[in-house]
């Protein structure tokens, strides 16, 4: 199923489906993050975004260089949230951007054209504002209730996630409630693909979530 929203031929083609945003306190106690994200890796995750924005600056550059070393093991994207520094420091693939990031422009400049620009959207406004400033993908959330989301108001829902997937020029992600059990409504309404935390991280057999996602994904 090609996605309403996705254009093969824009400059820089989004490969993955399956995008894992990091989050320690997600995490299971005792848990590691490093250990699960190679796990959700080996179960078919193939970006993973490195959120976590309260560490301190140098903290977070290492976790950064960690999980590139890990993403290139398994051929998988590497985003930073909100830091262009970072990105080029730990040579990621891009940044994901959101309303109280840098502009997209200034981004762009400073990566360059070949690296990912990914954008958090809350409606679809802000998505039809942000598609034609250079990003190369979305997220658009919250999808369905998640505490993480509450903050940027009710669920979108899956008639909005349609609409905003139909007149996308770049492709959207679902975010934000997302489970096993939701994924083919999300690629009926034409989305490229998901985000999770929670439905990975908080597994407690993440390569196994991860698989089976992976797999609802493909055949829809």
């Amino acid at each position: 199923m090609t996605p309403t929203g996705a254009d093969v031929t824009r400059p820089n083609p989004i490969d993955f489906s399956l995008y894992l945003i990091s989050d320690r306190q997600a995490l299971p106690k005792g848990r590691d993050l490093l250990t699960v994200v190679e796990q959700a890796l080996l179960g078919g995750a193939d970006a993973v975004q490195l959120r976590d924005k309260d560490l301190p600056a140098s903290e977070r550059l290492a976790l950064a260089r960690q999980l590139r070393t890990l993403t290139r093991r398994y051929r998988a994207r590497l985003l930073i949230n909100g830091s262009v520094d970072i990105a080029l420091a730990a040579e990621a693939d891009g940044v994901h951007l959101g309303a109280s990031s840098q502009p997209v422009a200034e981004a762009r400049r400073l990566l360059g054209p070949k690296r990912l620009i990914g954008y958090s959207a809350h409606s679809p406004k802000e998505l039809a504002l942000v598609a034609d400033q250079g990003v190369d993908f979305v997220t658009f959330s919250p999808v369905f209730f998640t505490p993480s989301k509450a903050t940027y108001g009710p669920p979108q829902g899956l008639q909005r996630l349609a609409d905003a997937c139909s007149v996308s020029p770049v492709p959207v992600f679902a975010l934000g409630g997302i489970d096993l059990s939701r994924v083919a409504a999300i690629r009926q309404a034409g989305a490229q693909g998901i985000a999770v935390i929670s439905a990975i991280l908080a597994s407690t057999e993440p390569r196994v979530a991860a698989q089976a996602l992976n797999a609802a994904l493909a055949e829809n």
